[in-house]
Formats: structure tokens, C-alpha cells, sequence
């Protein structure tokens, strides 16, 4: 038996509300270019500190403390060291 107008007016308009709106698409995309771009920062930042060499305890020290603090942000965006 077919369907009258108003039921596939209603099955149309629920389609729309589940479906995601180019406006959330576009929100959606801006957070995981941000997200992204400061993943690579921390990465980045994460590597110089790696590469610098100091026979100062103290500054050895601020660089290990650095290095944690990065490592915790990168943990928070779901980073794991690749080896």
C-alpha cells in the first residue's frame, strides 16, 4: 500500500534534522584543522627540545620539566610517541 504526502513529508523532514548541517560540517573541520595544527606544534616543539645538548644540571632539568608539560599536551590530544 503506498504512503500518503504527509507521511513522507514527515520521513523528510526527520532525514533533515538527522543529517549533519554544512554550517556543523564546516565547525566540525575548523576544530580538527586547529586540533591538528596544534598537535604538530607541540610535536615540533617536542623535537627541539629533544635535540638540544646542556651539561648544566639545571637546565637539563627545566628542559626534562618542558618535556613532560608537551608530552601531557600532546597525551590530551590523543598522541602516543611513535618509535
Amino acid at each position: 500500500m503506498a504512503r500518503g504526502w504527509e507521511s513522507k513529508s514527515v520521513e523528510e523532514q526527520q532525514a533533515q534534522t538527522e543529517a549533519p548541517k554544512p554550517q556543523d560540517r564546516k565547525i566540525e573541520k575548523a576544530a580538527e584543522a586547529e586540533k591538528a595544527r596544534r598537535r604538530k606544534e607541540l610535536e615540533l616543539q617536542r623535537e627541539h627540545i629533544l635535540s638540544q645538548r646542556t651539561s648544566s644540571p639545571h637546565r637539563r632539568t627545566a628542559l626534562e620539566t618542558a618535556l613532560a608539560d608537551i608530552e601531557e599536551k600532546l597525551a590530551e590530544l590523543g598522541w602516543a610517541i611513535h618509535l
